[in-house]
């Protein structure tokens, strides 16, 4: 699984992107932010508060019970504001 990181979501990981191999019991993106935040640090700090966080996998802004699997991309960033 790819994923990428972005705005102050980079700040805090350390990273633009990377490369994960989740734990096969991390089937939803909820699954996958929690099992995020457990590496502690930054992603902790990253994921605190995931009102704060948006997702998108493979290019598609999901909900939190949408599921994943080993070949996806999925990207975080912050919620995004037009005007």
């Amino acid at each position: 699984m790819r994923i990428l990181y972005f705005a102050w979501l980079r700040e805090k990981v350390g990273t633009a992107e990377e490369a994960v191999a989740p734990p096969a019991e991390v089937a939803t993106v909820n699954d996958l932010l929690g099992w995020l935040a457990e590496r502690g640090g930054g992603f902790a700090e990253a994921l605190a508060d995931r009102s704060l966080v948006r997702v998108a996998v493979n290019q598609t802004y999901v909900d939190g019970d949408h599921p994943v699997a080993t070949n996806d991309e999925v990207a975080l960033f912050p919620p995004v504001t037009g005007g």
